[in-house]
């Protein structure tokens, strides 16, 4: 590894502990927020109210030097309200698009799921293509760009189930859960005196983040590591529990996360134990569970079960 390797690699691990000053007792979300950002992917953080999911998104955008745009999600937003809208400028006599929120690095989708499909469509493009589409003309966004999005379960009330193909966007989707009892204490403790996201001082710049993703795409994958990925992605394909498998994306989802994992651990080169590690976080939203075996309100919790009996199944590459 050489000396700028070295810099940049304690550059990314001081990213992760500027974080944890202010998300405590959650390091396992912070890694895992941290690697969907170095795999260029979007991020859906699912959990019930309170337990730190806008916390983690907005301090990720703040560790590095980034725009970072906020939109509180309602039941009364418009897409326009997420991409822009045109309006006649009467001295130009002419129509000039006033760009919305989506045009920052990183954009945080507070409780997306508070409004209609509609609207959550509106990022269907800019997730996917990294651009948007208005009245005719096609806008890029800046780069990098990552979506952290925030909903709550959807058996709560006032909330919309993201369509299949909104989810699949997602590289990721994690539960933050409730602290242990003692980080908890440790924030009743510190709450007061405690480091605001606002407060973070940013520790890469935007250059670093593409640096290190264009890094990430050359991490060596062996083929007996695809072969791997491929019979996971297959079974959930052939399971008798599920309707929908695993897309195609969502294997390239995999192979990406996996090499961001490696990077981030400073290696070159990927091991089975990524790919594991990661299946659940990167697959489970990805699938659907058959109604013959799920009941609704547990579906999320059933689909990462399938997973893990799957991986369990699988033989892993020596």
């Amino acid at each position: 590894m050489t000396r700028e390797e070295q810099a940049l690699d304690l550059r990314i691990h001081r990213l992760t502990q500027t974080i944890e000053t202010v998300v405590r007792g959650k390091p396992e979300s912070v890694r895992l927020a941290v690697i969907c950002l170095l795999a260029g992917g979007h991020l859906l953080i699912e959990d019930v109210p309170g337990v730190g999911k806008t916390t983690l998104a907005h301090s990720l955008a703040r560790a590095f030097d980034c725009s970072f745009r906020r939109i509180q999600f309602t039941s009364d937003l418009l897409p326009s309200d997420i991409l822009g809208v045109s309006v006649f400028n009467q001295i130009a006599q002419a129509f000039e698009f006033r760009r919305g929120p989506i045009f920052a690095n990183v954009v945080l989708a507070d409780e997306i799921n508070r409004t209609n499909p509609k609207t959550q469509s509106a990022l269907l493009e800019a997730m996917s293509e990294g651009r948007v589409s208005v009245d005719n003309r096609t806008y890029p966004l800046p780069k990098p760009f990552m979506v952290v999005a925030t909903q709550n379960p959807i058996e709560h009330h006032g909330t919309y189930p993201l369509p299949e193909s909104q989810l699949d966007r997602f590289l990721m989707r994690i539960r933050m859960g409730y602290p242990e009892a003692g980080a908890e204490k440790e924030i009743l403790r510190r709450h007061d005196h405690s480091a605001h996201p606002d407060q973070l001082v940013p520790v890469l710049t935007t250059d670093d983040v593409l640096e290190v993703q264009a890094v990430v795409g050359g991490v060596r994958m062996d083929e007996s590591l695809l072969d791997y990925i491929m019979s996971i992605v297959d079974a959930t394909r052939r399971s008798e529990f599920l309707v929908i498998g695993v897309s195609p994306r969502g294997s390239l989802a995999l192979r990406r996360a996996a090499q961001a994992l490696a990077c981030y651990e400073g290696r070159d080169y990927c091991i089975p134990d990524d790919i594991k590690r990661l299946a659940i976080p990167v697959l489970a939203h990805r699938i659907i569970v058959s109604s013959k075996y799920s009941s609704s309100h547990k579906r999320s919790e059933e689909a990462e079960k399938i997973i893990e009996e799957i991986l369990a199944n699988v033989e892993i590459p020596l």
